[in-house]
C-alpha cells in the first residue's frame, strides 16, 4: 500500500459537525477498500486566495492515508460527485510527518513567528 496526503475544502456554509460527517464518510470509503487513515487534521474555516463557486472561505481538512490506489480513486470519485466539496488534492508521499502540520504548529504558537511579518 502507498502513503498519501489528501486535502479537501468544504463549503463555507457547512457547520463543523457537517464537515466532521464528510470526513467520516470519506474515511469510511478508505477503510472499506482496505486502507487506513493515519491522521486527520481539521484546519478549520480559512479564507481562500480566490473565489471558488461563489465561496470566499472554506473548511480545510487534511487526511494522511495508507491505502491502495483503488481506494483513493474511489474516494476522489465520490468527492467529485459531492456538491459540498469545492476542491481536493491528493499527493503521494514517502513518509508521514509525526508532528502536526505547519498550520497547526503556527496556530499553537500564537500566530506569526517571523518578526518581519508580525502585525504591529
Amino acid at each position: 500500500m502507498a502513503l498519501y496526503e489528501h486535502i479537501f475544502i468544504a463549503r463555507q456554509d457547512l457547520s463543523n459537525s457537517q464537515v466532521e460527517g464528510l470526513t467520516t464518510e470519506f474515511s469510511k470509503i478508505i477503510t472499506d477498500n482496505g486502507g487506513t487513515i493515519a491522521k486527520t487534521e481539521p484546519w478549520g474555516l480559512r479564507t481562500m486566495a480566490y473565489e471558488i463557486k461563489k465561496n470566499k472561505k472554506g473548511h480545510y481538512v487534511l487526511l494522511q492515508i495508507d491505502a491502495p490506489s483503488d481506494a483513493v480513486k474511489e474516494m476522489e470519485r465520490i468527492m467529485k460527485l459531492n456538491s459540498d466539496v469545492l476542491r481536493h488534492l491528493t499527493l503521494k508521499v514517502d513518509a508521514f510527518d509525526a508532528e502536526p502540520s505547519a498550520l497547526l504548529k503556527d496556530r499553537d504558537d500564537g500566530g506569526y513567528q517571523n518578526k518581519k511579518f508580525a502585525r504591529r
